[in-house]
């Protein structure tokens, strides 16, 4: 019922493309070809780079909620080995295909390689509609992670799924809970599979952590006083007019983070119904609690309706958010794009057509591979905790509190002056994990964008992605040329 894993995945007949040539795929590789020119890797080199290691295509029945039989079409791709385990989401989609699942694990090895997380690119999906019911899905996720067990596709020194389009907390504790049941014993089972709830050995912080990581990015972006000038836009992102397209947990969270802790200007969210726009702001918040209740955002009171997402792109705005699905922005919208800032917070919202008449206009694009990268970091952050079996703040929470009412008790015995017992507690309170978590975030998210920014500038490179791409390029060719190759 199941088929073999193989480099290319199942071949296409006589004459056919293969999936490398076609689709998200071939989006993926023009970008990589284009970056690939700067490195002075072996072109050899190159090609196992841009190609994926291994395709398994899977087919497996699963009784549907009527009592029949149905056979599930699924994937897992692996596309990097040059660091392992392998690392990547799994979504829930009909409109799954080889060469998405291909493209989405090649960004994830470039994403793993820009953050420095120790892992290689995978990613995995499951045709099923997303509103499936959930006994459809936890019978399906349960088939599939036997499957993936059968051809030794996952585990935590082998591959490691995490959340994505269409799943979420509920699917990884299926695939932790079977993985465990599979393989007794195994004292690291719960790294199999991050993005768990954390009564289930999850991390605080990861559920936020892709629309963290994206204002992080936009946050550093606006900061370049020279960039923003070009643009002619002022430093920083107070006051900056945002449109956020999708509102599931990345779009959502980013909106609400640019909002609170950037001061932006939310001026537009748009679902896939249409959207609400105010060029005086939204308040996220209670859009979102309006949508929660009416189901849509476009009778939001406070703002004018928006009749479709693909119009609400084209709006007036400084930055925009794309955090949806793939392809938002092709060649044909493209030039009616009003936003000096495009960042990628979903994986291919902008194609390489459209990138080329985006470029020549001057807009500035934040890339995928760096913007969205959060969510596969704070997943390291969970994967270290599973295997290491304690919390980052257990070893020294308490250490903190005890140095800091030292330091305070010596203030006060200099100065003659106390403080009250609010203060003092909000100063001794010791650092909880998600502190740890967000602070690791900010400085990871940070440190890759000066990184790439450097490589852009010294380069002389068309645009933030082709340098992203290269430095990427680099970190995997390093780590390939380190290893050696089998003769």
């Amino acid at each position: 019922m199941t088929a073999q894993p193989t480099a290319g995945g199942p071949r296409p007949p006589d004459g056919a493309p293969s999936p490398a040539e076609t689709g998200m795929f071939a989006e993926v590789s023009r970008f990589f070809d284009r970056a690939a020119r700067y490195s002075d890797a072996d072109p050899g080199l190159l090609e196992q780079i841009k190609q994926c290691n291994s395709v398994l295509q899977l087919r497996f029945p699963v009784y549907n909620d009527d009592g029949q039989i149905e056979v599930i079409e699924a994937y897992r791709v692996q596309h990097s080995h040059h660091r392992t385990p392998t690392k990547g989401g799994l979504r829930f989609s009909m409109r799954v295909d080889e060469s998405e699942i291909m493209a989405l694990a090649a960004l994830m090895t470039y994403k793993c390689a820009i953050v420095d997380v120790p892992f290689g690119g995978a990613k995995g999906g499951i045709r099923i509609p997303s509103r499936s019911s959930s006994g459809f899905r936890e019978r399906a996720t349960r088939r599939y992670t036997s499957e993936l067990l059968n051809k030794n596709f996952i585990g935590p020194s082998v591959d490691v799924p995490a959340p994505d389009y269409g799943s979420g907390e509920q699917e990884m504790v299926w695939i932790a809970d079977t993985y465990k049941a599979l393989r007794p014993g195994q004292l690291n089972a719960y790294g199999c599979v991050t993005g768990k709830p954390v009564s289930l050995h999850g991390i605080p912080g990861r559920l936020e952590a892709t629309g963290l990581g994206v204002y992080y990015g936009v946050r550093e972006c606006t900061d370049q006083r020279e960039d923003m000038r070009a643009l002619g836009l002022e430093r920083g992102l107070k006051g900056k007019r945002v449109i956020v397209q999708g509102l599931g947990q990345v779009g959502s969270c980013a909106a609400h983070f640019l909002e609170e802790f950037g001061d932006a200007r939310i001026v537009g969210l748009l679902e896939r119904d249409g959207g609400t726009y105010n060029e005086g702001g939204l308040n996220v918040a209670s859009v979102m609690a309006h949508w929660r209740v009416s189901g849509s955002v476009k009778d939001y009171p406070l703002g004018t309706p928006v009749a479709t997402p693909d119009e609400g792109l084209e709006l007036e705005c400084d930055i925009l958010v794309p955090a949806a699905l793939e392809n938002a922005i092709t060649a044909e919208n493209a030039p009616r794009i009003k936003a000096k800032i495009i960042a990628e917070a979903a994986n291919g919202p902008v194609t390489a057509d459209a990138e080329a008449i985006l470029t020549e206009r001057g807009v500035f694009l934040i890339p995928d591979i760096y913007l969205n990268a959060g969510g596969v970091t704070v997943s390291y952050f969970e994967w270290i905790k599973n295997l290491s079996h304690i919390s980052f703040d257990r070893m020294q929470k308490r250490h903190e509190q005890v140095d800091r009412h030292e330091i305070l008790d010596t203030i006060e015995d200099l100065t003659g002056r106390q403080l009250g017992d609010a203060r003092r507690s909000a100063l001794t309170a010791g650092h909880g994990e998600i502190d740890y978590v967000y602070s690791a975030l900010d400085d990871t998210m940070t440190v890759a964008y000066r990184q790439i920014h450097e490589v852009w500038k010294s380069k002389g490179m068309e645009d933030l992605r082709t340098a992203a791409l290269y430095f990427a390029i680099s970190r995997v060719a390093a780590a390939y040329e380190s290893q050696g190759i089998f003769p």
